[in-house]
């Protein structure tokens, strides 16, 4: 008979991170409240001459407060909300060539991603499959791998932009730089690495090379070539906010910027919060899909 998970064991963790969140959010408040206004010592012309300035305004009960819009450091939680409400609710309004609502931004960065990812992808798989097949050629292409692995997505993007001369397609294939080689190398090395045994009966069963390669080597080298998707997948993500930023391309990555150079700090923490919770849910997806493909070999 199964045993049912208790009620803390089910729910207690989702409470703990609640529980962290409202913590977090408490000590970020505190943090960055700011000090009252003391009109005490000054003069009527000194204030005046603040308010003039903007540095205090008049609250409804016509004391005098800090401006806020002048406030200096890190913004609260509250104005980082009230910058979210602001942004949400005109999520799909286009107010200009340049000015277009958070999702269509969003829209924009994933089309981008999944563009690049999907096509380096493809390629990645089919040129690992191609190496991880004849030892020769494992051996003489791994070295190669090797040092073009590590290297930086965004490292290419100046000779990209300078080949393709378009921000739009260096964007995309940045992407696709970043998803190329991890997926490479670790499909080169799940081919390479199946079970001899497994290409003894399909050439037993005289197997042609497609069949041979849709059932038996694919599905033998999954797991590595999963792992190898994964890494990708984060190094794609990683690399086409910052593409965006560098390049002006509308995007959740543009949005930061255009933020930033407005000084509006609350609005480059929404933007923040917003790519990582773009980035979550494509990582959840991505997930879910990876774990029917993946198997545990026994």
């Amino acid at each position: 008979m199964a045993i049912r998970p208790s009620w803390n064991d089910r729910f207690g963790p989702y409470l703990l991170s609640l529980l962290i969140l409202g913590l977090f959010l408490f000590v970020w408040e505190a943090a960055t409240r700011s000090p009252r206004f003391d009109a005490k010592g000054k003069t009527e012309d000194q204030l005046t001459t603040m308010e003039f300035n903007g540095d205090v305004v008049k609250d409804a009960a016509g004391h005098y407060i800090w401006n806020p819009d002048k406030v200096k450091g890190i913004p609260g939680p509250m104005k980082v909300f009230e910058k979210a409400r602001t942004e949400l609710g005109e999520a799909f309004v286009k107010k200009g060539t340049n000015d277009h609502g958070i999702g269509f931004l969003v829209w924009y960065t994933i089309k981008r991603f999944m563009s690049g990812f999907l096509a380096g992808s493809i390629v990645a798989i089919l040129l690992g499959v191609l190496i991880g097949l004849s030892k020769p050629l494992f051996i003489a292409f791994n070295p190669f791998i090797q040092v073009l692995k590590p290297i930086s997505p965004l490292a290419w993007m100046p000779l990209l932009l300078y080949s393709v001369k378009d921000p739009f397609w260096t964007a995309i294939l940045v992407v696709f730089m970043a998803s190329l080689w991890p997926t490479v190398a670790n499909t080169a090395f799940g081919v390479n690495s199946i079970r001899k045994d497994y290409l003894h009966v399909a050439a037993l069963l005289e197997m042609s090379y497609l069949r041979r390669l849709f059932t038996v080597v694919l599905p033998a080298a999954a797991p590595a070539i999963i792992a190898g998707l994964r890494i990708s997948f984060g190094s794609a993500l990683v690399a086409v906010v910052p593409a965006e930023m560098l390049l002006g391309e509308l995007g959740a990555g543009y949005l930061t910027w255009i933020e930033w150079n407005n000084l509006d700090i609350s609005g480059v923490i929404f933007a923040i919060l917003v790519v990582g919770f773009v980035g979550y849910a494509l990582d959840y997806a991505f997930g879910r899909l990876a774990a029917l493909f993946t198997y545990t070999e026994v």
